[in-house]
């Protein structure tokens, strides 16, 4: 049965996940939420997941990111079952994660990451210095642009992620041998239009020609909230945190 995200949900999740904010060296900012895993104890490791959420959700309030997925993460089952830090930093308006156009058949990626995405990679550094965190289980996971944010953030660090779920996005095909080595288990709908399914399929069948063994998940006449069917399915979660970074 896939469950919808109440209000109660929500908030449960805003409340569960604090309110931060990182700066680099220059001063810049990037604001961020993060849910800790409850009786937190030094002295343990644990798993890092990271969520780049969609443009929808850009801006400068800390809360949006925490619309789609993040009340999954939150709730009491799943903070027993799995106990894990959880962060979802906030792309600013009119910046993305990936300077690419989401409707694109294709993109190369280019030599720099986006500054929200550089910021991204620091911040992830930054908690493992902060916080007793599991170098070997850190996840990347993501929707629409925080989709292509996810292959992007692979393709980029392939040895840092132990496993990833990238979200009806899109990566550079050309990079997908750096990947065959990460468990990847992709998601889209069969009837978006937002951002093309076959971003998805290409990806997916280029990584399998370089000798990968990434999963794929189509939804039929789904369109591009793909998203809802995924974070609802406790299967997902289950193999997510069951993978381990060689």
């Amino acid at each position: 049965m896939i469950s919808i995200p109440t209000a109660a949900m929500a908030q449960k999740a805003k409340e569960r996940f604090a309110a931060k904010e990182y700066k680099d060296a220059d001063d810049n900012q990037l604001l961020y939420r993060i849910l800790k895993p409850q009786d937190y104890d030094p002295k343990k490791s644990y798993p890092l997941v990271i969520f780049w959420h969609g443009a929808g959700e850009r801006g400068d309030n800390n809360t949006s990111q925490l619309v789609h997925g993040m009340d999954d993460f939150a709730t009491d089952e799943m903070m027993a079952k799995y106990p894990a830090f959880v962060v979802a930093p906030q792309c600013p308006t009119g910046e993305r994660w990936v300077n690419v156009s989401w409707a694109a058949d294709s993109h190369q990626m280019e030599e720099k990451p986006s500054e929200s995405m550089r910021m991204s990679f620091e911040l992830i550094d930054a908690l493992q210095k902060e916080f007793s965190i599991d170098a070997n289980r850190i996840y990347a996971c993501g929707l629409s642009m925080g989709g292509f944010g996810t292959w992007d953030a692979l393709q980029r660090r392939p040895n840092q992620f132990a496993a990833a779920i990238p979200i009806c996005g899109g990566g550079d095909t050309a990079e997908a041998a750096e990947l065959v080595n990460t468990p990847i288990w992709a998601f889209h709908g069969g009837a978006d239009t937002v951002v093309k399914t076959q971003r998805s399929r290409d990806m997916i069948e280029a990584i399998k020609a370089a000798g990968g063994k990434p999963k794929y998940t189509e939804y039929p006449n789904v369109g591009h909230n793909s998203w809802a069917q995924t974070f609802a399915n406790p299967e997902v979660y289950d193999w997510l945190f069951a993978q381990h970074r060689e």
